[in-house]
């Protein structure tokens, strides 16, 4: 809109007419004064007050709410942490260990999950970002219970087979146990080595009898070594019995089962002798349990009634006659055919 002025010589209202550049510096100035004011808006918004932008502010809370929601699952991972580690220990300690199974290696329950570059986009958040920390942690639990579910499935496959198991760990004496016949003599542990002297680690345990005494299976299994040597253990039977356990019956005069043949509790699979590193008739007993040699007289007692014995051994011959087994002149025949 113009403006008008007074001129006071023709007394007359004239419109005022102004240079175009002052226009321009006036609505320069009120430019830089309206940035100016929104600049010390913000400064004083942010560096003096602190407060912080609608949008930022908005941000904030949903990250804060995110983090709380975070935080609750960390506190429930720990919970299922522990509960985990419990029942990894339990399981190693107790029902693997009765079953005669090996522990499963921490490097196998602590591997983690297939994939290339899996973390690939949690790694553009820092290395100390805490969800990236918490998704590793999940998915290394989900791969441990994995791993716990499938060890307890053995272990359950296992426990419905607790009758085998109770067949086949070595329960009883290897021969019959008659006082007036047999006696304990070397036991388990350290002793005098009665051949070349000094000390040494006896494996096993000793049953003096005369030569040609029966020796039984003390457990159900499989016989692994049947084999006849003039030396050392001399003529020696190994049996498997499944559930981390072994027995060997050494220095034997007969050997009347073959290596592959399975056996049963009672079942007569030699005779007591002499041989090998010997000094008198008798039968060298070893219970091998998950690879160590384990005291025996830990799992049989020698005061079993001898009716309980005679009437476990007549059952098996009744249940396994004689011709059924293999003899030591079998065992030699199958042993020159396989040299042949």
């Amino acid at each position: 809109m113009p403006k008008y002025v007074l001129n006071p010589e023709t007394l007359l209202y004239e419109e005022k007419v102004e240079p175009k550049y002052l226009r321009h510096i006036r609505i320069a100035v009120a430019t830089l004064v309206a940035v100016g004011s929104v600049f010390l808006y913000f400064w004083l918004y942010i560096s003096v007050f602190h407060w912080d932008l609608p949008r930022t502010a908005v941000l904030k809370r949903r990250a804060a709410a995110w983090e709380a929601r975070i935080e609750v699952l960390g506190s429930r991972l720990d919970l299922y942490e522990r509960t985990l580690t419990g029942i990894e220990q339990r399981d190693d300690e107790v029902y693997r260990s009765i079953y005669g199974l090996g522990e499963i290696p921490d490097e196998v329950k602590n591997s983690g999950l297939g994939g290339i570059n899996r973390y690939a986009e949690l790694d553009r958040l820092g290395t100390n970002s805490f969800l990236s920390w918490t998704v590793r942690r999940l998915d290394n639990l989900t791969k441990r219970a994995y791993i716990q579910g499938k060890a307890l499935d053995e272990v359950g496959q296992l426990s419905r087979e607790a009758g085998d198991m109770l067949s086949c760990v070595p329960s009883v004496p290897p021969v019959l146990p008659d006082h007036k016949k047999v006696h304990l003599s070397s036991g388990f542990g350290y002793r005098t080595d009665p051949v070349f002297g000094g000390g040494e680690r006896h494996g096993g345990q000793d049953l003096a009898a005369p030569t040609g005494t029966p020796v039984f299976a003390t457990g159900d299994g499989l016989v692994v070594m049947a084999e006849f040597k003039s030396n050392g253990y001399g003529n020696q039977i190994v049996i498997d019995h499944g559930f981390g356990y072994q027995t060997r019956y050494a220095h034997l005069s007969v050997i009347t089962v073959a290596e592959g043949i399975r056996v049963k509790r009672g079942d007569q699979i030699g005779n007591v002798g002499s041989t090998g590193k010997s000094t008198g008739p008798h039968l060298h007993y070893e219970v091998v349990y998950r690879g160590d040699r384990v005291n025996p007289m830990n799992y049989f007692d020698f005061n079993m009634p001898l009716d309980e014995y005679r009437a476990m051994i007549d059952t098996r011959r009744e249940d396994s006659p004689v011709g059924k087994r293999s003899s030591t002149t079998e065992l030699l025949r199958r042993r020159n055919r396989g040299n042949g």
